[in-house]
């Protein structure tokens, strides 16, 4: 099994206490995107507690990558995806994250 296969199914661990039905595809296309930054102890997890932090995944992610207008409302979509990963679990695999925010707002089609 491939290191990038090895993170992948840590990733549906964590969508398994989420939610039911998982699109792997998607997942893969989300996680190959976040590029080498998945090996990465510490890049590979997003602070969701942290406001630098969120502040970047609100620029990097949702205005650059899936073309958002950067607008208050995505701090409650930010929101809303975190609090559903859960607040308390401390490390928040990135990949999950930008998979949640993706299907939060509906932009799949950026990764076809």
């Amino acid at each position: 099994m491939s290191k990038f296969d090895e993170k992948i199914g840590d990733y549906l661990k964590h969508l398994d206490e989420i939610e039911e039905k998982h699109d792997v595809d998607l997942l893969r296309k989300v996680a190959k995107g976040c590029g080498p930054s998945i090996y990465n102890k510490d890049a590979s997890t997003v602070s969701g507690s942290d406001p630098k932090e969120m502040e970047t995944v609100r620029k990097n992610f949702l205005v650059k990558k899936l073309g958002l207008t950067d607008s208050d409302e995505l701090e409650k979509g930010m929101n809303a995806v975190i609090e559903k990963y859960g607040k308390s679990r401390s490390n928040k695999y990135r990949a999950v994250v930008y998979y949640l925010l993706t299907k939060h707002y509906k932009k799949e089609a950026v990764y076809n």
